[in-house]
């Protein structure tokens, strides 16, 4: 799977992750649901966190169609409101 982080480039995963990654999805729905801010950014910046540990980096200018967007780390909870709903980035 190829992940995108905003600002920071493509990430390739392996598809074994994915369930790891939903779940973080979903904890910062649950954050952003309650208006939980310092919940949000901590999480937020595991979910990044973890996409960077456990992903290869793409090369820059190896454009790929990203199968998950990540927000940057600077998301306000007001913006991710739009984005972190519903099933969240990450759908299953």
């Amino acid at each position: 799977m190829i992940i995108r982080i905003l600002g920071e480039g493509q990430f390739q995963l392996d598809d074994g992750l994915l369930d790891k990654l939903n779940a973080m999805d979903n904890r910062i729905v649950g954050h952003v649901s309650k208006g939980d801010k310092a919940g949000f950014a901590k999480d937020l910046a595991g979910l990044i966190a973890a996409v960077k540990e456990h992903g290869k980096p793409l090369d820059p200018s190896e454009i790929l169609p990203s199968d998950v967007i990540i927000p940057s780390s600077d998301m306000t909870i007001e913006e991710a409101r739009a984005v972190f709903s519903g099933e969240g980035l990450i759908k299953g």
